[in-house]
């Protein structure tokens, strides 16, 4: 069984990619992989932790997947992680058909740069990845 793998940050960005990943893995048929990365930031000049919030997510996230029916895996790697790499290697791993991030807004001077974790992504991925930006995700 091929699988769609989605990075996942709470907020709004994460709940789009989340929602995108849920309608491709159903279509498909597909196992869906939750990844978030927890970091604590050290030497990598970024930090995703979102601590408890994450962890709430996570639980709310697994309970709606199991009451409808999805197969799903939740991936919380905590420690010195960077998330692109836990990403690109959860897909590898699972041979994904697809990788599904979020975009959030950027400032002027951001808008030169997708974002580390989404462009890495993005460059480096061996299947298709779908960027779905807050609030766009696509309607049936």
């Amino acid at each position: 069984m091929a699988s769609i793998v989605v990075g996942y940050v709470p907020g709004a960005e994460g709940a789009a990619a989340l929602a995108q990943a849920r309608r491709v893995a159903e279509l498909f048929q597909d196992e869906l992989a939750v990844v978030n990365v927890r970091t604590t930031g050290r030497g990598l000049g970024h930090g995703h932790a979102h601590g408890e919030d994450a962890a709430d997510d996570l639980n709310s996230i697994a309970a709606e997947l199991e009451s409808a029916g999805l197969s799903f895996e939740i991936i919380h790697p905590e420690g010195d992680y960077d998330p692109a790499d836990e990403i690109l290697a959860v897909a590898s791993r699972l041979g994904a058909r697809l990788i599904v991030v979020g975009l959030r807004h950027r400032t002027p001077v951001g808008k030169l740069f997708l974002g580390s974790t989404a462009q890495r992504i993005l460059l480096e991925a061996s299947c298709p990845v779908l960027a779905v930006k807050a609030g766009q995700a696509l309607q049936d």
